[in-house]
């Protein structure tokens, strides 16, 4: 049974205040929308280092003018403590999603995905320990598991990490544990599994694989698979990532608090099968346009070669039941960047 609703009720009726960090990302625009949308008081942080205005700006198209004047936007970066301590004055519960993603990004530069993601993760855990917020929703990854091979992958399971930024999610999750144990704070960690759906950029080098491909099909362009094609993953899309932040932050069962858990939708498709299904998906809604066929490069340094979630730690303590299959999130998705692109 799905919870949301009925917490979506809840929060309308006694509206509360949020600091979302990255807000103008593409999870976290989502979630200032999804908030406002709700009549809640949202405060946002971004530097704009992979965020981008125009993500913030339609947000600002999506809801009512009553709605958007909840919202109050900071420029800042997480590595300033004294910017960490102002943004969380009088939050009640704080959407950390401000980090640098991508794997070789971090094989690239691993200074500055451990300053982003492990010192501004520390500056802001402990922001929301001296402002008393209520609880601490913190974003962790899938990346995590590293060389463990077991599917599907289960909370307390993890390996070796593969890449600079596997290790700082990791370095975050243990950070989480020590603020709960030594300052008794309120933390919930999401290993986030491959999302996507709409705002999420297409381009650049570090541009996750759907969006990416999607706008290489459009264009006419061939879609580059990194490997065989034969690489599984554990697509989830944007609603379910939304619907899981705020059950995460509300949830009120004591054994529900200072735990990691897996968001994705328990399953997994091969590349080669997403490729397929976003082609004939184009294909429905464009049949003149021409899709070439893939092409095969080599595997790409730590990446990992399957991954698939066990979400029931999730369901039984978050009450999270994922809306969105692949299918459908493909759907709305693609609606979304054939508007956009």
């Amino acid at each position: 049974m799905n919870a949301f609703p009925q917490l979506e009720a809840q929060l309308r009726a006694a509206p509360k205040t949020w600091l979302v960090t990255g807000v103008a990302g593409f999870i976290g625009s989502n979630l200032l929308e999804a908030l406002l949308r709700l009549d809640q008081r949202v405060v946002g942080l971004d530097n704009f280092a992979t965020g981008k205005k125009q993500n913030i700006e339609q947000v600002h198209r999506a809801v009512t003018p009553e709605q958007w004047a909840r919202f109050t936007f900071h420029t800042g970066d997480l590595r300033h403590a004294q910017v960490c301590q102002q943004v969380c004055h009088g939050a009640d519960f704080v959407l950390h999603q401000g980090a640098l993603g991508s794997v070789p990004r971090s094989l690239e530069d691993p200074l500055a995905t451990h300053e982003s993601n492990v010192t501004g993760f520390v500056n802001i855990l402990l922001a929301a320990r001296d402002q008393k917020a209520r609880r601490f929703v913190y974003a962790s990854s899938s990346s995590v598991y590293g060389d463990h091979p077991a599917l599907p992958k289960r909370e307390p399971e993890i390996g070796q990490p593969l890449s600079p930024y596997a290790l700082s999610k990791y370095i975050d999750e243990l950070y989480a544990a020590v603020g709960a144990r030594c300052y008794g704070l309120q933390t919930v960690g999401l290993r986030y599994f491959n999302v996507f759906g709409r705002r999420q950029d297409p381009e650049g080098a570090y541009a996750a694989v759907i969006p990416k491909w999607i706008a290489a099909m459009v264009r006419g362009e061939p879609v580059a698979i990194n490997g065989d094609g034969e690489t599984s993953r554990d697509f989830c899309y944007i609603q379910n990532v939304v619907q899981v932040n705020l059950l995460a932050a509300t949830a009120d069962r004591p054994e529900a608090v200072n735990q990691v858990y897996n968001i994705a939708l328990g399953s997994r498709i091969t590349l080669n099968q997403l490729f397929a299904l976003l082609r004939a998906k184009l294909a429905a809604r464009n049949p003149s346009l021409a899709i070439p066929d893939p092409v095969y490069r080599d595997f790409r340094p730590g990446d990992v070669r399957h991954s698939q979630a066990d979400i029931s730690l999730a369901q039984r303590l978050l009450r999270y039941a994922p809306t969105h299959t692949v299918e459908q999130g493909l759907d709305e998705a693609l609606a979304w960047y054939l508007a956009n692109l």
